[in-house]
């Protein structure tokens, strides 16, 4: 298939009188329609030279964490390095450029791009279609809870509930209850899995769906998912697939073969476009055959050899975003799919699931893991031994700044006490979780030996410990100069 992106330069030309009239009155000076107390005055600026300005700049870069200097093993976040080279293509000016009220005959590479990853996603989830609507994970749970909503509804079938893990993703009760759903919580057994027994007496007529993450927040995969689905299905309920652990999964297992009906997928997390600081995201949302009519519109689809924005979708839930999603996220997992191909996929999967399995075998004797079994991409451990010792899962965090690394997820799941959760990702080496391992047991000896220096950590950084409750709920917004 010929794979070349098609960017017709449009016909028309324009000039200024399209935009400014001749009867619009000439203005010569902000001056003349600005008041003067809105005017910014000559600016007190130090003048430095080119060198100065670009160490000073530089300098501060270095303050901050990032996945290009630090190893950053953030659980159920996937806060793994991506390919500079998926972001030279996105900077493209024939991709920057674009417009979504150009013509469709002059998008059709971009057009073309979306069909495709949506072709791509299908084949590695076995989903029957993706919309690329939503921004994030929380805003695909919403998209697809809304779906399973209009599919009761058609229905004519009464159902207000949702029934969801007590180690879930907080967004998951959230986006259920914004859906009008009332949360039913379902206990995990001492293993980190769900309940069968409490799951199969809480599933009932009026449960609309079950939000589920497979592998779950604790790293582990569900071992009796054919069972859960089972269980929801013969009462007409739902399964929904929280993908923000994909990572582990893709190219081994498919969500559609474990009985899920609708899916969302981080393309910020698990498909190569970094994640942190509030975006870019996206979250593709995929559904079975039986939910293809609620999907929001416009989907991308082909006649012949064009591609166009199809709209008349049966029952759709209508947009949930303007425009078609955050395209440039779109192209990125695009470029890193086609790049890394089937074996790739499967390698990584593979690879994520070695390292954290390593780190696991590595410090079991130091700290408590949350589970006796196998985990996935990402484990969890308790600090309780150390707590007990004077250090919190806290205090270990902050030291770890000290020593370069990036705090892990602190305090979650809920389920676990003192919990440390660890995801290394598939592209860091032996040497960095070595490196990890190595300063984790160092940090754990130093609390019998100097508790003073872990309770002040971190002492390397500009700032150190602040008051974080403090800090949320007195947040400071402004700037001001010191005595006013």
């Amino acid at each position: 298939m010929d794979r070349k992106l098609i960017f017709d330069k449009p016909p028309t030309s324009y000039n200024n009188t399209d935009f400014f009239p001749p009867s619009l009155p000439k203005i010569n000076n902000a001056e003349e329609i600005i008041p003067d107390k809105f005017l910014r005055k000559e600016l007190p600026l130090p003048s430095l030279g080119e060198l100065d300005v670009v160490r000073h700049y530089t300098n501060l870069s270095r303050l901050n964490f990032s996945v290009d200097a630090n190893f950053y093993p953030l659980g159920s976040c996937t806060m793994k390095y991506n390919p500079k080279l998926n972001e030279d293509i996105a900077q493209k000016n024939e991709f920057l450029l674009l417009h979504p009220y150009q013509d469709e005959k002059y998008t059709q590479g971009a057009l073309e791009v979306m069909y495709e990853l949506n072709r791509i996603l299908c084949e590695i989830t076995g989903m029957n279609q993706f919309s690329f609507q939503p921004s994030a994970g929380a805003h695909g749970e919403l998209t697809g809870m809304l779906m399973i909503k209009s599919f009761h509804s058609l229905n004519k079938e009464k159902r207000y509930k949702v029934i969801i893990p007590d180690s879930a993703h907080g967004t998951n009760p959230a986006s259920s209850a914004m859906c009008g759903y009332e949360t039913v919580v379902v206990k995990s057994t001492p293993s980190g899995l769900v309940d069968i027994d409490e799951l199969r007496k809480k599933t009932d007529s009026t449960v609309a769906a079950m939000m589920l993450t497979n592998p779950n927040t604790l790293g582990l995969f569900e071992e009796q998912i054919l069972d859960i689905s089972e269980i929801l299905h013969k009462k007409g309920a739902l399964l929904y697939y929280d993908g923000a652990n994909f990572n582990a999964l893709m190219g081994i297992a498919k969500p559609s073969l474990m009985g899920f009906d609708v899916i969302h997928l981080n393309l910020h997390k698990t498909f190569s476009t970094p994640h942190g600081s509030g975006g870019p995201g996206a979250a593709a949302v995929g559904v079975t055959k039986k939910l293809c009519d609620f999907l929001p519109v416009p989907v991308v689809d082909k006649k012949g050899n064009k591609f166009y924005l199809k709209y008349d979708i049966k029952h759709t839930i209508g947009r949930v975003k303007s425009f078609y999603g955050n395209f440039l996220v779109i192209l990125k997992a695009y470029i890193y799919l086609l790049r890394i191909g089937r074996k790739g996929i499967r390698r990584v999967a593979y690879n994520s699931v070695l390292n954290a399995n390593y780190i696991k075998e590595k410090l079991k004797n130091h700290y408590i893991p949350a589970s006796d079994k196998k985990c996935m991409h990402e484990v969890v451990f308790s600090c309780v031994k150390q707590k007990n010792r004077g250090a919190s899962a806290l205090d270990i965090a902050k030291r770890l700044i000290d020593f370069g690394i990036h705090p892990p997820t602190m305090y979650f799941p809920l389920i676990v006490k003192e919990a440390l959760m660890v995801e290394p990702t598939e592209t860091e080496s032996k040497s960095t979780l070595d490196n990890f391992i190595k300063v984790m047991i160092e940090i754990d000896k130093e609390i019998d030996t100097n508790i003073e220096r872990i309770k002040r950590a971190p002492s390397t950084t500009p700032v150190g410990r602040v008051n974080e409750t403090k800090a949320a709920r007195f947040p400071c917004l402004r700037w001001e100069k010191p005595g006013e």
